[in-house]
């Protein structure tokens, strides 16, 4: 039998091992990879995205929030990703699932809880708080960022998250190991497809959907 093969991402060590036991107990025949950064997650994923699925937090350095879903999901478009996180508030569940998160996971959960979360993802079903319900107040401008963002190619949501950072061109240029010329050229496009005209607006607009309950600070 194939092994089921799980990456959590979690920059806590003692919640990540917990985590890697209760999964490993739990699930049927698991292989479970950890990454305690987005970069680790990432320099994993690009030497073998084979994985069934990836369990991210939304709080760790350099990502703060949704942004560390949103790039997986355009980098990996074929790696499920569940989000498990210290908040289960509804306007933040929702925005995940818009997303394309194949759950929202609160860490509150007990075990045997998280536990047959992972499995019902692994299945295929969307898993959300027990009692949660679609917020009735839809943050429709939001939604329709959100949608922009979907837009945008894995590169550019990099520099966008470099954008909320507060680097400049020419340090986001030398992060990524490329010209200055190229990183003007991602603003620029990211500028059109958010359909806004300066980096703060950029900013403003990524923060809409990249926020993160208070439950999480």
């Amino acid at each position: 039998m194939a092994a089921t093969r799980i990456l959590i991402v979690d920059d806590h060590p003692l919640f990540r091992e917990a985590l890697k036991q209760a999964v490993s107990g739990g699930v049927s025949n698991a292989e479970v990879a950890l990454a305690g950064s987005l970069d680790q997650a990432t320099a994993l994923l690009d030497k073998d995205d084979d994985f069934d699925l990836v369990l991210l937090d939304l709080r760790m350095p350099g990502v703060q929030g949704l942004s560390g879903l949103i790039y997986l999901r355009a980098q990996y478009p074929n790696v499920p990703v569940a989000v498990i996180t210290a908040s289960d508030d509804a306007g933040l569940v929702q925005k995940a699932l818009n997303l394309n998160a194949s759950g929202f996971i609160p860490k509150t959960a007990g075990i045997e809880t998280i536990v047959g979360a992972v499995n019902a993802v692994l299945k295929g079903d969307i898993w959300v708080p027990e009692g949660y319900s679609q917020p009735s107040a839809a943050d429709k401008e939001a939604e329709e960022i959100a949608r922009r963002v979907a837009t945008l190619t894995a590169q550019q949501i990099r520099v966008l998250m470099m954008l909320k950072e507060g680097l400049l061109n020419k340090q986001i240029a030398y992060e990524l190991n490329v010209s200055e010329a190229t990183i003007k050229a991602h603003v620029s496009a990211i500028l059109q497809k958010l359909n806004v005209s300066s980096r703060t607006q950029a900013v403003i607009a990524a923060a809409r959907i990249d926020g993160v309950a208070a439950a999480e600070q």
